[in-house]
């Protein structure tokens, strides 16, 4: 086996160990330090930098060093932190990121950076404790100095610099055994080796440290697997003889030879030393602690997430056949039984998959500290950060595409959002504004919000700079419709521009692409009291739950997440207004109408709206009134994706197939609006029978 295999796993473990770096930094108390934040720091560090020196990625390698060196002085008490060297130490950490990212890319570390950030950590040194830190030499683990020899044994003296280690890895198979001790060559030179799959023993001589084995040896296997320990002279003498490994305790050790006698692991191993005579005892404990979890390529999870679906399209297959054969499968209990049962354990099939796929919205809000932190600094604001929700879980695909669009919401939310502290002061609030990142389930969606406690959105200021950019807007706009303003292109109320924002770019991104994920955002904001915007999304762009429809002779799905009710449309309630438009009334409130027929030129369906069943729905926000001439019933859909297999159809979001083996297309509720209004706006006499209809229900 080839050490590149498991590149992958350094790099993302070595990838969640600097996540866990920053999340402790930022949380790090630099008054009144937390030792086990500052262990956990340095620990981190270590495990980077001995992965860095086995795989030779000597850059990172070398800079994680000094850094843990650093460290190593702030945990001891010696070095006395402040926010400027905190700061100071997430940019070594983000240079680290970038070193990590450059060697996963097959590309050398930004040299210049690099220089950059060990002479400020090496400044830092010398400033605060006056002292340099030791770089790393080329070999994979850095040696221990030695202390001087005036004051020390010999034999002491000689083995701080050289020693001979006994390394046991347990429940470890073949061929990780064989990688194992190739790295291990690396280290030292071996003096024996002996044992089987249960235990393996290698007598390792060198200047290597326990803990710098460990570091290494834990991106391959757990730390559960490996003992290790010091061997003394007389034990490290007859170990280069190819003899069975001793597992017994030695004699009683002269006076000269106590201190090589005691253990090296300074970690949970030391206390395991003493149980190495009893090497059974660990193994079933092991063995538990293994099946615990596993790494599985997302491709992996995708593959079975399809045949998930294809398994609920032939599901429903059956299920059409069933139903077609009406009468003749009444009598035929274990025919109805069967299906029932499979059934139910297609979804809880489809379910379980789903969900290996869904991970905990903290995945997300723990990038945000570090946004609120350098954001808040560069605008001079002192801003506290409430994250609500974080276990609430979202699928993959979904986590990946809304960080960016919340990284929008917050920027814009500390910058034009929370006022100046002088300024909050003077309006009689505290200081420091509040920013709440919060997520949970409503229905079958996630609702994720942005909220603070700053100025609140000026209805007057926008609808002013709408008119200034060339936009059609009026002042009889509802509120709702008037804070919408803010994702137009090139819309910002900033005065001037800055490095955060005032450029009129990323909110209509931020739209755009929440609306591609089949979410929509809404805005709710009050002057003077702060501003909530929500983001709702479905929990999966797998499989929904869909209602369908009947248009004509042609099939539909809309969304059940976006269908509030259905009625039977009155002659009185449906009303012609200016424009062209139809609106229908439903409880005091006026309903956009949108005939699927006529937007998507359907043939042969009813066009006398009062025949016709009117299914409100709502997209972004808004409620529509949308007539079709028959609901079919719920249905679980599996989801395909028209782009990937045909191209973008406008008022359409994805496609199914049914269990008749036809295709029905998933309809997009905005879209539907917007290409009823294209076709009205381009003189094809949308809703025309309408109108001539109920000309004389024309409200006054």
């Amino acid at each position: 086996m080839d050490i590149a295999d498991f590149f992958d796993t350094f790099f993302e473990e070595a990838e969640e160990l600097l996540a866990d770096m920053e999340q402790h930094l930022l949380e790090l108390d630099v008054d009144d330090p937390d030792s086990e934040q500052l262990n956990a720091i340095f620990r981190a560090a270590h495990s980077i930098k001995g992965g860095a020196g086995t795989f030779g990625f000597s850059v990172l390698q070398k800079t994680t060093h000094i850094f843990e060196n650093l460290l190593d002085h702030a945990r001891k008490g010696e070095l006395t932190l402040r926010a400027d060297l905190v700061d100071t130490f997430l940019e070594a950490k983000d240079i680290m990121h970038e070193q990590l990212d450059a060697y996963r890319n097959e590309e050398e570390p930004n040299q210049e950076a690099y220089e950059r950030i060990c002479q400020t950590l090496q400044q830092i040194a010398l400033e605060e404790i006056g002292k340099t830190l030791d770089a790393p030499a080329a070999a994979p683990a850095p040696q221990k100095s030695a202390p001087a020899e005036d004051d020390k044994e010999p034999s002491a003296a000689a083995s701080s610099s050289e020693h001979t280690l006994k390394v046991a890895l347990l429940n470890v198979g073949d061929k990780d055994r064989g990688l194992l001790v190739e790295e291990l060559e690396q280290l030292g030179d071996i003096q024996s080796q002996s044992g089987d799959e249960k235990r393996y023993e290698v007598t390792l001589k060198g200047g290597v440290s326990a803990d710098d084995i460990e570091a290494v040896m834990c991106f391959i296997i757990e730390p559960e697997q490996i003992e290790i320990t010091t061997l003394a002279a007389e034990e490290a003498a007859s170990a280069t003889e190819p003899a069975t490994p001793v597992l017994s305790a030695p004699a009683e050790p002269s006076a000269s030879e106590e201190k090589p006698a005691a253990p090296v692991a300074e970690k949970a191993h030391a206390s395991k030393s003493s149980a190495s005579s009893k090497p059974g005892k660990a193994a079933p404990k092991k063995a538990a602690a293994e099946s615990s979890s596993i790494r599985v390529s997302v491709d992996k999870v995708d593959q079975i997430i399809n045949l998930v679906g294809e398994l609920i399209i032939t599901q429903s297959m059956l299920d059409q056949t069933v139903s077609d054969l009406g009468d003749q499968s009444v009598g035929n209990s274990s025919l109805q039984n069967g299906m029932s049962l499979l059934q139910r354990n297609a979804r809880d099939l489809q379910e379980a998959v789903m969900s290996i796929r869904m991970i905990p919205m903290e995945f997300v809000f723990s990038r945000f500290p570090r946004v609120v932190r350098d954001t808040a600094g560069k605008l001079g604001k002192e801003i506290e950060l409430i994250t609500e929700g974080k276990s609430t879980e979202l699928d993959k695909s979904l986590v990946e595409r809304i960080t960016d669009p919340l990284t929008h919401l917050v920027r814009n939310s500390l910058d034009h959002g929370v006022e100046m502290p002088d300024e909050r002061a003077a309006l009689g609030k505290p200081r420091t504004g509040k920013l709440v990142l919060s997520a949970r389930h409503q229905g079958g969606n996630i609702l994720i919000e942005v909220r603070d406690d700053g100025a609140g959105m000026d209805r007057d200021r926008l609808l002013a700079k709408a008119r200034e950019n060339g936009l059609n807007v009026s002042d009889t706009m509802s509120d709702e419709d008037v804070f919408q303003l803010i994702f137009a292109p090139g819309f910002s109320t900033a005065k001037e521009v800055t490095d955060v924002s005032g450029r009129g770019v990323g909110m209509d991104v931020v739209k755009r692409n929440i609306q591609g994920m089949g979410g929509r955002v809404e805005i709710q904001s009050k002057k003077g009291e702060g501003t909530n915007t929500r983001i709702v999304l479905p929990l999966t762009l797998a499989i929904l739950d869909g209602m369908s429809i009947k248009v004509g002779k042609e099939t539909f799905i809309l969304p059940l997440s976006t269908v509030l009710e259905s009625l039977q449309p009155a002659k009185g309630d449906m009303y012609a207004m200016a424009g062209d438009d139809v609106v229908l009334k439903v409880r005091d409130e006026y309903l956009p109408v949108i005939a699927i027929h006529e937007v998507l030129d359907v043939e042969n369906a009813i066009t006398d709206p009062t025949k016709s069943i009117a299914v409100i729905v709502q997209g972004e926000g808004r409620r529509y009134a949308m007539l079709v001439d028959e609901l079919i019933g719920q249905q679980q859909v599996v989801v395909k994706n028209l782009e990937d297999n045909y191209r973008k159809v406008p008022g359409v979001s994805a496609a199914t197939i049914l269990g008749d083996g036809s295709v029905a297309l998933i309809l997009d509720i905005t879209g539907l609006h917007r290409l009823s209004r294209a076709k009205k706006e381009a003189g094809k006499a949308a809703n025309q029978p309408y109108l001539s209809y109920y000309k004389e229900a024309e409200p006054s």
